[in-house]
């Protein structure tokens, strides 16, 4: 459908540059005294056979412009007067140099303004030939100048477009990478303190044993659950995503790994935008999770605080032990979260001996 539309163009311009060239030929052949020969029918078939070529223009250009020089050069040759079958010529040459790259086209356009310089060896003399070259070479070199600067500008428009997509990609790979960390990280580091604690009490306290490992069982269970969602919002961008809704089902889990958390909500909640209400989450999650993992005073304190134009998070836990994390994509993961949206992150020790990741993210203007 594009290649019919771009040939149904070509149609319509080369008609249109032939019926200026027939009526503008004819105009400035009765008001012209320098022809060397009055305008016929084969003058006329000239300027018409010049202008039907550039039906070629885009699909074959090196044809287009060698057949539009041909045309050109003996009509010029014969002593017809100079009119519009130069307008040919331009957009001829313009199409050569915008369509084909400088290896193919600069050679052509040689060719093209050495046919096109015939006419002037063939009817001046003397220093007037010589004179006559540089107006004469400008029907070849403007156009071609101007369509190589188009084709330069397309070329680099193309690159930045493959590039931005390439970075969407990019960008999208990490996204789902970070997906990914946060969900089996936090499903595996609860199922390993809880595998833990059924080890160390399956001998003497079975009865314990036994709750820890139906802890196992539904903390599995749960991040199979959100693993297949993340998956499926992958595929399908519509599907649903974990947010401030399901924080209960996440401070549960924690506490049954061994975690004591404290919440406290400050303001009153709102719905959130949905990438801003997943990002809360995920940095709760990440957050809780490196205390499990890392603390070792396994208690947290987290607040929320709503506010009319943002929402702030602050995850706390005590020293020594940290939730800082080893060198993966926790915390970096958090901070480019948040900077995604423009908002605030830190994370780091603080002068009271405790531990605490912050983040603050803005509302206006999240999709």
């Amino acid at each position: 459908m594009r290649a019919l539309r771009s040939l149904s163009a070509d149609v319509a311009l080369a008609v249109v540059i032939t019926l200026i060239g027939l009526v503008g030929t004819t105009m400035a052949n009765r008001w012209s005294g320098t022809a060397l020969r009055p305008l016929d029918a084969a003058g006329l078939g000239l300027v018409a056979a010049a202008g039907l070529s550039l039906v070629l223009r885009r699909r074959q250009p090196v044809i287009a412009a060698g057949a539009v020089a041909l045309f050109t050069s003996t009509y010029l040759v014969l002593g017809y007067t100079y009119g519009p079958i130069l307008l040919s010529l331009i957009v001829a040459v313009y199409s050569l140099a915008r369509h084909r790259p400088p290896s193919t086209s600069v050679p052509v356009a040689l060719g093209v303004l050495v046919v096109q310089l015939v006419h002037i060896f063939t009817t001046l003399s003397g220093p007037s030939s010589l004179f006559a070259v540089i107006p004469g070479s400008a029907w070849v070199a403007v156009p071609f100048a101007i369509g190589s600067v188009v084709r330069l500008q397309r070329e680099s428009a193309e690159r930045d477009r493959a590039e931005q997509l390439r970075q969407r990609v990019d960008d999208e790979r990490l996204r789902i990478a970070q997906e990914v960390h946060d969900v089996v990280g936090h499903g595996l580091a609860a199922i390993k303190m809880q595998a833990d604690v059924a080890l160390h009490v399956l001998a003497k306290k079975p009865e314990q044993a036994e709750v820890a490992l139906d802890a196992i069982s539904r903390t599995s269970s749960d991040a199979l659950d959100e693993l297949r969602a993340t998956l499926a919002v992958v595929r399908r961008p519509s599907g649903q995503t974990p947010g401030l809704g399901r924080l209960d089902d996440l401070l549960q889990r924690m506490r049954e790994a061994g975690v004591s958390v404290e919440l406290r909500t400050v303001g009153e909640a709102r719905s959130l935008p949905p990438v801003v209400d997943l990002t809360c989450y995920r940095i709760l999650q990440e957050s809780l999770t490196n205390v499990l993992r890392h603390s070792n005073d396994k208690r947290a304190e987290v607040t929320i605080e709503h506010s009319e134009d943002a929402v702030a998070l602050t995850v706390t836990n005590p020293l020594p032990g940290s939730s800082a994390g080893g060198g993966g994509l926790g915390l970096p993961g958090m901070r480019q979260r948040v900077a995604s949206l423009g908002g605030e992150f830190e994370a780091g020790p603080t002068a009271d001996d405790r531990f605490t990741v912050s983040a603050r993210l803005p509302l206006e203007g999240a999709p």
